[in-house]
């Protein structure tokens, strides 16, 4: 995300980010309310240092099922301390205690009955506790705190992209024709694909207007939904803005140009290898709003060098979006450490 333009440019304060599990902690906020029968049990899970996938597959073998048959409503970082909804088919007539798969790493929370099971992208969003190490400047962070409560671009977070962008390298061999068999390995690269066409045209909007003009036209999204509609800027759509009941947007590129302005088909001419092969994939045109803003934002100063950030984030969107708008900061996981002493360890042996 580094190559991304700044809405309120480049923060000046560094900082550390992930130094403990306790620094990232992530509470699914799901917005469902259990029937209390069904062949379904929800399962409300915190994990520390666990991937959601490990975790579902534990609560299979538990019940007798294929992983497959475990869902959860959104992916969880394995370096925090989350908190999550999963589901599983379980006969009524066979009661299940879930609570035996409790460790240092998993508690189980809370089961419920519930007469479906949970889709990817049910849940209303989530809510982020983020504490920052070794800030160097934090009186730049609390400067910049009203201005990201307005807003930031709402771009894709670099876990998307996998390490060192690896899923867009896959992405560009497989429109040059490689074929990738996984079809779970090829949906995570079409969607880095398409993230990233998006997130290169989100920055260059921000670049040339910013956020808060609007264009001659523009294609508005209907809050909370999906549903999108192109228009002419009039005092209608100005006062549905003020108001939330619509919210601008920028395209997931598709198999067609409908839907978008013809502002947006200058924008992605630079990038028409990668509409071009989205496009061959037959892909149905979305759009992902324009403009993220948090929920609560809130910041708490422990000690001159640490700081903590609270906020809520809509489901999809990436609390490092509105992160890299107020300080520089490095991943400090245990992952990412490790990934950098293997680093030196390579180039020492070259």
């Amino acid at each position: 995300m580094s190559d991304l333009n700044y809405l309120y440019g480049a923060p000046l304060s560094k900082a550390d980010f992930k130094t403990t599990a306790e620094d990232f902690m992530v509470d699914e906020d799901l917005g469902i309310e259990f029937t209390g029968s069904g062949e379904h049990v929800c399962l409300q899970v915190v994990k520390k240092g666990e991937n959601t996938q490990y975790v579902a597959k534990l609560i299979a073998q538990r019940a007798g099922v294929s992983p497959r048959d475990v869902s959860y409503a959104g992916m969880k970082d394995r370096h925090g301390v989350c908190s999550q909804w999963f589901s599983v088919k379980v006969p009524i007539k066979k009661p299940i205690d879930f609570s035996d798969l409790n460790s240092e790493s998993i508690f189980i929370v809370s089961q419920q009955r519930h007469d479906r099971k949970l889709r990817t992208g049910c849940h209303k969003g989530n809510k982020f506790t983020i504490t920052l190490r070794n800030v160097t400047k934090p009186l730049d962070i609390l400067c910049r705190i009203n201005a990201v409560r307005a807003g930031v671009p709402n771009y894709f977070g670099e876990q998307r992209f996998g390490h060192g962008g690896h899923n867009l390298v896959m992405a560009e061999k497989m429109f040059a024709g490689e074929r990738i068999r996984d079809k779970k390995l090829r949906g995570i690269i079409i969607s880095a694909a398409r993230s990233h066409v998006f997130n290169q045209l989100v920055s260059l909007r921000v670049k040339e207007h910013g956020l808060a003009k609007t264009m001659h036209r523009e294609v508005f999204m209907l809050s909370g939904s999906n549903a999108f509609f192109e228009d002419a800027i009039n005092d209608e759509n100005i006062e549905r803005l003020a108001t939330g009941d619509i919210v601008m947007s920028a395209p997931m590129v598709g198999k067609s140009e409908k839907g978008l302005t013809e502002q947006e088909k200058i924008w992605l001419e630079p990038f028409q290898t990668w509409c071009d092969g989205l496009g061959e994939l037959g892909l149905k045109n979305e759009r992902r709003m324009l403009r993220l803003i948090p929920q609560d934002l809130a910041v708490e100063t422990l000690d001159e060098t640490t700081l903590k950030l609270s906020f809520g984030l809509p489901k999809g969107c990436f609390a490092t979006a509105l992160l890299r708008e107020l300080v520089d900061y490095k991943d400090a996981s245990p992952r990412e450490r490790k990934e950098k002493d293997n680093d030196i360890n390579e180039d020492t042996v070259k």
